[in-house]
C-alpha cells in the first residue's frame, strides 16, 4: 500500500452501499460528578448525581458509526429494537450519524438492548455497567422479518456485515437461521463480501469472511498455533479470515497466503472499547471497494490505532485521520 493507493481506496467509499445486520445496542453514558454526591434521605444510600447523558449507537451501531465516518455512501441498519425510550434514542442516534433505519424491526415484544455506563467525571473511569437485553428466544415473526429483509436487500448492496453481540443463544437478531441465510449469500453471491463477527459463535459461521479475536479463535478452533488456526478457518469457509490481536496487530489468511500486520504503537492512555468494530468496518469497506486482503487488513489496523486513542467513548476513524496515520506509521506485512 502506498499513499496514492490508499487515497484511491478511500475515494471509492462514497460509491458504496453496505448493510449491517445484527444486534444494535444503545450505549448510554451517564457522566457522574462525585463532588456533587448526596445521601438519600429515604434509604441512607449514596445518590450519584448525573450531570450529563450521552447516547450513542453501540454494538452493530459501532460498526455503522465507523462506516459513516469512513464516508460510505449508504449504510443500512437491519436489526430489532423495542418500542421504548431506549429504542427512540438509539434510532435517533443512528439517523444522526447518517444511517438508513428503514429496515429496523420495531416490536413491543423486545427490549432495546442497552449498555448503561456510569462515568466518573473526576477520574474519567467507567463504573459498574448496567445492561438491558432480552434473555428469551427471538419470536419467530421477528426472525422471519429479519430473514425477509436480509434476502431482499442483499442484492442491492456492495457488502454485508453480520454482528452477533448477544451471548445467549437464539436470543438476539443473529439466530441460527440468520447464520444459515448469511452462508447462503456466501454460496449464491461469492462476489459479495459478507463479514461476520461473533462473541460466542464464530465457529458456527460458514461461507463468509470471519473476524474473530485471538481468544475467540483459541476457544472455538482449539489450536495452539494461530497461523494454523487461521488457515483451517480460511480453508473451511473458502473465505479470508482476519484475527485481531490487540497490541500485536492482526493476523490474516486467505486462499493465497497467511500474513500479519503489526499494530501501530500509540502512547497511553488508550481505550480499546470498540476497536474491533472499527476493524470490521474498515475491512468490509475495503473489501467492498475491491481491495486485497492485505490492504484491507492494513486499513483495519490503521483505523483501530485511531479509535483506541478516543477515551470514554467508542471512537471512529475518518479518512483524513487514516491518511495522516499512514504517513506517520507505514505498515509492514510479514
Amino acid at each position: 500500500m502506498t499513499s496514492h493507493s490508499l487515497d484511491l481506496l478511500l475515494s471509492r467509499f462514497s460509491d458504496l452501499s453496505i448493510l449491517v445486520v445484527g444486534d444494535f445496542f444503545l450505549d448510554r453514558y451517564l457522566d457522574i460528578d462525585p463532588t456533587l454526591s448526596e445521601t438519600s434521605l429515604e434509604t441512607g444510600l449514596e445518590a450519584n448525581q448525573v450531570v450529563r447523558v450521552r447516547n450513542h449507537p453501540g454494538a452493530a451501531g459501532t460498526v455503522t458509526n465507523n462506516l459513516c465516518a469512513l464516508g460510505i455512501g449508504k449504510v443500512l441498519a437491519l436489526g430489532c429494537i423495542g418500542e421504548d425510550g431506549h429504542g427512540f434514542d438509539l434510532e435517533r442516534g443512528l439517523i444522526d450519524t447518517g444511517v438508513d433505519t428503514t429496515h429496523l424491526v420495531r416490536s413491543p415484544k423486545r427490549s432495546t438492548p442497552t449498555y448503561t455506563k456510569p462515568m466518573d467525571t473526576v477520574t474519567g473511569k467507567e463504573r459498574e455497567r448496567l445492561d438491558i437485553k432480552d434473555r428469551i428466544p427471538t419470536p419467530p415473526e421477528i426472525e422471519e422479518e429479519v430473514l425477509r429483509l436480509l434476502q431482499a436487500q442483499a442484492g442491492n448492496v456492495d457488502g454485508v456485515v453480520v454482528l452477533d453481540q448477544v451471548q445467549e443463544a437464539e436470543c438476539g437478531v443473529v439466530t441460527s437461521r440468520v447464520r444459515e441465510s448469511a452462508a447462503a449469500l456466501g454460496r449464491e453471491q461469492p462476489e459479495l463480501p459478507v463479514l461476520a463477527d461473533s462473541r460466542e459463535r464464530i465457529d458456527e459461521f460458514r461461507q463468509v469472511i470471519v473476524k474473530p479475536n485471538e481468544a475467540e479463535v483459541r476457544k472455538t478452533v482449539g489450536r495452539d498455533n494461530l497461523r494454523s488456526a487461521a488457515v483451517a478457518l480460511a480453508n473451511r469457509n473458502g473465505r479470508p479470515v482476519f484475527i485481531t490481536r490487540g497490541a500485536q496487530g492482526l493476523l490474516a489468511a486467505d486462499e493465497e497466503s497467511v500474513f500479519s500486520v503489526q499494530a501501530v504503537q500509540v502512547p497511553q492512555p488508550i481505550d480499546p472499547v470498540g476497536a474491533g468494530d472499527s476493524v470490521s468496518a474498515s475491512l468490509i469497506a475495503a473489501l467492498s471497494a475491491g481491495a486485497s486482503s492485505k490492504d484491507a487488513a492494513k486499513l483495519g489496523v490503521l483505523a483501530a490505532s485511531i479509535t483506541i486513542q478516543q477515551i470514554g467513548t467508542t471512537g471512529v476513524a475518518t479518512p483524513d485521520q487514516i491518511r495522516q496515520r499512514f504517513l506517520e506509521y507505514p505498515l509492514d506485512v510479514s
